[in-house]
Parts: C-alpha cells; structure tokens; sequence
C-alpha cells in the first residue's frame, strides 16, 4: 500500500442506508446500447420495467438518459465518426425523437406517461430559470409521471461552453440537487468504482463504499474514455462530489445486474455507494452550490480559506487578492484559494472592477475608496456555501 492509496472505511450493514423516496436514475449510453451502435430495447425494457416498480411501491423517479447521438447514427444508417458539432446536434436531433418513441412504448406497457425534458445550462443558471424548471420536475413527480431528461444537444455547443452543462452525468447530479432527491444512480457498464482499471489489473478490486471524495479517490477514476460516450469515471465521480455535497447519496453500479435499482433502492450493498457530505441543505444554497450562475472569480489568500473554511466566517476585502470578471453586484461567484481550488460560491455585494480597487483594503477604507458602500463583506456568510 502506498501513500496515495485512500483508507476506506469497512463497510456498514444494509440497514444503515436510509429510506429513499424520490430518487434520480441516470442510464449511460454504454448501458443503453450493451456496447452496440444502436438501441437494446431489451436492456431498456429490463430498466424501465424496473422503474415502474419502484414508482408502484411509491418511490417517485427522475430519469436522465443518454442515447440520443447513438440512436440518430443507427437511425440515418451512418458509420460515421466525425465529432464536429453540427453532425452530433443532427444526430441528436433524429435521434431524441426515437429515443423518446422507445421510452414511450415501454413505460406504456406499465400503464405509465413520460415526459421529455431537454435542458440547457441557460434553462437553469438564473434563480428564477431553476425554481421554474424544479416546480415543473416536482409537479411531474407527484402526479406519477416519469421525466425523461436529457441535455439539449440540438442547441447546446461545445464552442460556447457556458451553455453547455456537460456530461450527462453532470446533469444528473443538477437533476437531483434541483428535486431534493435522496439518491443519485449513476448506471454505467462496470460494476462501480475499483482501486484499479479491472480490465488492466486482475488484481483490481470493487471499492463498496467511499464517504469522501478526495484527491485519492479522484485519482481512481483514471482519464478513460469510451468511443461511444463523452464521460468515464472522472465525470462520474465529479457528479458524485456535487450530489453528495447537495444532501444525496450516490451510487454507481453496473445496469446490466439483475434488478439493480430495486436492489439499490431497497439498501443492498451494490455497486459503489457515495454517502452524503451534509445534510440537505436549504433550497438556495443548493442553487448556489450547483455553480450554474458563476460569473466570476475571486482569489482569496491562505488565511481567508482557512478562515471561510473553519469558521464559516463571510469573506472580507483584506483576504482577496484578485478578481476575475465580468461579474456584477448581485452575481454568483467562485471563491478559489490561490492553488484554484475551489473555496465556496456565494452572491457578489461588489463587481469586479469595485473589487479589484479594495482588494487586499480593511472593509473601513472602502467608501474611502469607491465612494459607496454595500457593506463590509465581499460576500456575506448567509449568501455563500463552502464546498
């Protein structure tokens, strides 16, 4: 064992997941195609028809779903590999309406509707956009419907990466950071998170239960990718880390193993499961946590991240030492130590320009300095969430 190897914890009886009642179900392409170029509708129905049994048993689902790309290459019959984004949004726009066409018929055979959602990061990164889209979910859930959600490829381009959400498996984590969900599964191909790539290492071996993700367990995730998806892994454990820090556990597991959420859901171990950081947070700094509205950054010294991070104090003029913008009065903003890493988001009393002239400045010099005030913090405590 080296020093990068991370300690884990043994692993808790069963009984010690608690209840899950509203829980967010995300399918991988790998999942839905079994490895092919096309759609496995028998793979999808043995899903679905799970779904429909937690949702009979009461426990509301969310569904986000990949597929739609590898659907539209089997629909226009092409082999094509090209990665540009005017023939991936083709492919998704043919796709997403076979997609939607299979889940329709299967859940129907379960006497259930679904509903389509594609979202953007727009959709969501104001505070108004993401209780619109969170009441819409929500009114979804408690009249039995099942949202089938996906990111809106047909409008979202890579170029313009503030629109773009990312992975699904990113979209995920937002889905059950915006309905309060009390579990996350991530459904993938492989058996969940091993402390070595399985297909390299014989000596690998599954990891049941991570409750930190750190530095160590990042490393894990290696950077594979497979030809068919866009995430692996790391973005796997990226959205664990968000849903995780949002109240909600995670569990990644492979889709293909007989009744895998019914098992999940009920507490057996299966897979690998992240246990929630923090309880669930208040609805606003769940919004704040998602990172969605960040305009900007700030650099904080040593001794201001200690401070924000230990004492929960807001943060001060005196501890900034640069800001990065545009960012307005009112914006949501990263707060990052001087490494980058990432501190806390919080809401923005100044913008950039009026922070970069009291920087490093003691809060009694900034009308001084500027001629006005907002107040003695850069960002208060109650409108910030540490990370």
């Amino acid at each position: 064992m080296t020093d990068d190897t991370p300690v884990l914890p043994s692993i808790p009886a069963a009984p010690s997941r608690r209840a899950y009642r509203r829980i967010v179900a995300k399918f991988g392409t790998n999942l839905l195609t079994a490895g092919t170029d096309r759609l496995d509708l028998e793979v999808m129905a043995a899903l679905t028809g799970q779904v429909a049994r937690l949702m009979r048993s009461g426990v509301q689902v969310a569904l986000v779903t990949s597929g739609a790309i590898a659907a539209g290459r089997h629909r226009l019959g092409t082999e094509s590999r090209r990665r540009d984004v005017p023939f991936r949004q083709v492919l998704a726009a043919v796709g997403q309406s076979h997609l939607m066409h299979s889940y329709d018929q299967l859940f129907s055979w379960h006497d259930l509707v679904v509903a389509q959602v594609l979202l953007t990061k727009h959709d969501i990164e104001d505070r108004e956009g993401y209780l619109n889209v969170r009441n819409t979910l929500l009114g979804m859930l408690e009249m039995g419907v099942v949202p089938i959600i996906n990111e809106n490829d047909v409008v979202s381009l890579d170029e313009v990466a503030e629109a773009k959400i990312g992975e699904n498996d990113n979209l995920a984590a937002l889905v059950a950071n915006l309905v309060e969900a009390d579990l996350l599964v991530i459904l993938t191909n492989t058996d969940g998170l091993f402390t070595a790539d399985p297909t390299i290492d014989p000596s690998a071996t599954l990891i049941p239960r991570v409750e930190r993700i750190d530095e160590h367990v990042m490393r894990l995730a290696g950077d594979a990718r497979s030809a068919r998806s866009r995430g692996g892994m790391k973005t796997k454990l990226q959205a664990a880390q968000l849903a995780t820090g949002s109240g909600c556990d995670v569990v990644i597991a492979n889709g293909h193993a007989p009744a895998i959420l019914d098992r999940v859901t009920a507490g057996e171990a299966a897979g690998t499961l992240f246990t929630a950081g923090v309880d669930r947070p208040e609805s606003r700094k769940r919004w704040l946590r998602s990172a969605l509205a960040a305009r900007g950054r700030v650099v904080v010294d040593g001794g201001a991240a200690r401070a924000l991070r230990e004492s929960g104090t807001s943060l001060l003029p005196a501890g900034v030492i640069a800001a990065e913008g545009p960012f307005r009065r009112g914006d949501t903003i990263t707060i990052a130590a001087e490494n980058g890493q990432p501190v806390a988001y919080g809401i923005a009393n100044y913008d950039d320009d009026d922070v970069r002239r009291i920087r490093g400045q003691r809060s009694n010099r900034i009308v001084d300095i500027l001629g006005h005030a907002y107040g003695a913090e850069i960002v208060h405590r109650n409108n910030m969430v540490l990370l």
